[in-house]
């Protein structure tokens, strides 16, 4: 039976385990959106036993920034900085992904000094023309190449919580009226387009994509649009699912102290393609992960707040799901 600390090979890479260190934004980058040894710390002292880290969103365009020390990977100029901090994880024995955003209409004005865009007039952001749409969709490629010079093992794309990618397939923000709107077909076109332009940059490496799988909102996204949507992902050339939440965010507040909060919307996906899902949502026990990856509902398991918190959490879950007679939990959701 495959539990959390089985090896996974995806592609040419092999996972050591099924725990995955999900991006979180730390703060750690310079106000230009370098890479400190801060941040190198940050990971390295978390990704000693982890099976896939990926690194923290970093914005692709100076217009797309969220946070004043986001890391970013919109310069060639960051790129040596870059560079050091995946050989740091790989020094750790791990693979080394990064997250790639752009913040889209939650982008902050006071920071980018401009007006936010997004798929529509609103929520004080103007609507991106289409021409500057396969503009932004070079700008995913571009990043998605430095991220591979650097040494990266593959990307993320960031497609939930708000962000440009997820309020163009979701229906709450996406009000457009031409052919990247509307329609769930018309709402995918854009995530698809950017999936496609950054597959030929990435020779070979990894490409996940953090799916917004569920607004928790009556006009939302829904968890059968967000299965149609994965499978056309996949199709694209999508190797790993990261089912999280869309418009509601991360950590929503109805749901945040249920542990494995995003596990049935992972589940959902998970039967609708064939290749594997990451399943996040408090998860902070390492008996309660194992399980979820034994009974089929996820491949891998996100450990975020809990890591960030206790960076020993997976020594810990090591040592306490190889001890005899290891007391289960059950999963039920």
């Amino acid at each position: 039976m495959t539990g959390l600390l089985d090896p996974l090979t995806i592609k040419k890479i092999t996972l050591r385990n099924r725990i995955v260190m999900p991006p979180m934004q730390s703060g750690r980058a310079t106000f230009e959106g370098e890479v400190t040894n801060k941040l190198i710390n940050f990971y390295t002292r978390r990704t000693t036993n982890i099976g896939l880290p990926i690194v923290e969103h970093a914005y692709i365009s100076t217009q797309g920034k969220i946070g004043p020390k986001q890391l970013g990977i919109y310069s060639d100029k960051l790129i040596p900085g870059l560079k050091k901090l995946a050989e740091n994880i790989h020094a750790t024995g791990a693979p080394a992904i990064i997250q790639i955003n752009h913040a889209g209409a939650v982008a902050n004005k006071k920071i980018i000094n401009t007006t936010p865009m997004g798929p529509s007039n609103k929520n004080k952001a103007r609507m991106l023309e289409k021409s500057e749409l396969y503009e932004l969709a070079d700008t995913y490629a571009l990043a998605a190449k430095r991220a591979i010079e650097a040494g990266f093992d593959g990307i993320e794309l960031h497609g939930a919580h708000g962000y440009l990618l997820n309020q163009f397939f979701t229906p709450l923000l996406n009000k457009r009226t031409d052919e990247f709107g509307g329609t769930l077909e018309n709402r995918m076109h854009f995530p698809l387009l950017v999936v496609k332009k950054v597959q030929t940059q990435l020779k070979g490496g990894l490409l996940l994509y953090r799916l917004g799988a569920d607004d928790l909102a009556p006009m939302g996204t829904q968890p059968q649009e967000a299965c149609i949507f994965a499978q056309k992902l996949e199709q694209a050339g999508v190797d790993i699912m990261d089912v999280s939440g869309g418009m509601c965010g991360s950590e929503p507040k109805q749901l945040k102290h249920i542990a494995g909060y995003f596990i049935s919307q992972a589940k959902t996906i998970k039967s609708a393609i064939k290749g594997p899902v990451i399943g996040v949502g408090a998860i902070k026990e390492a008996n309660f992960a194992n399980n979820l990856i034994q009974e089929g509902k996820i491949d891998l398991a996100a450990i975020g707040r809990a890591l960030w918190h206790d960076h020993l959490w997976p020594q810990k879950a090591i040592q306490t799901l190889q001890a005899p007679n290891t007391n289960k939990t059950t999963t039920e959701q």
